[in-house]
């Protein structure tokens, strides 16, 4: 059975193959050169998160892809970019496949318009 109970990023990275730990390592520096301040990192639904006033976005690591969770409306401002791509998405999340390179200037996209949002919700 798989280990469902992970008390940190570093803790769910390591049970990946190699191969896999370094594509969900990337994928975390990304984030947080995105960011404009430090972030804290968590496990939400059991799979690595990043917060800044409040939930920012998810990753996980599958069989095939690398699941980019940065929530409904960051899939709606950005889904022109994932058709355009051919990264299959669904309402608040995105596919990056394994044997592909992670698209940081993308990814940064939607980082930095999460952060827009959790920032400018904070505010009100």
């Amino acid at each position: 059975m798989a280990k469902t109970d992970f008390q940190s990023i570093d803790e769910y990275i390591q049970t990946f193959p190699g191969e896999i730990q370094k594509k969900l390592q990337e994928i975390r520096e990304i984030i947080h050169r995105s960011l404009p301040e430090k972030a804290e990192e968590a496990i939400s639904y059991q799979i690595p998160t990043l917060k800044l006033h409040g939930n920012l976005v998810h990753f996980a690591a599958f069989s095939k892809h690398i699941g980019f969770y940065p929530g409904a409306s960051g899939v709606a401002e950005f889904n022109h970019e994932f058709d355009k791509r051919g990264y299959k998405w669904a309402k608040g999340s995105v596919q990056f496949p394994i044997d592909q390179d992670l698209p940081e200037d993308l990814i940064t996209k939607i980082v930095q318009h999460r952060v827009d949002q959790n920032l400018s919700k904070q505010k009100k």
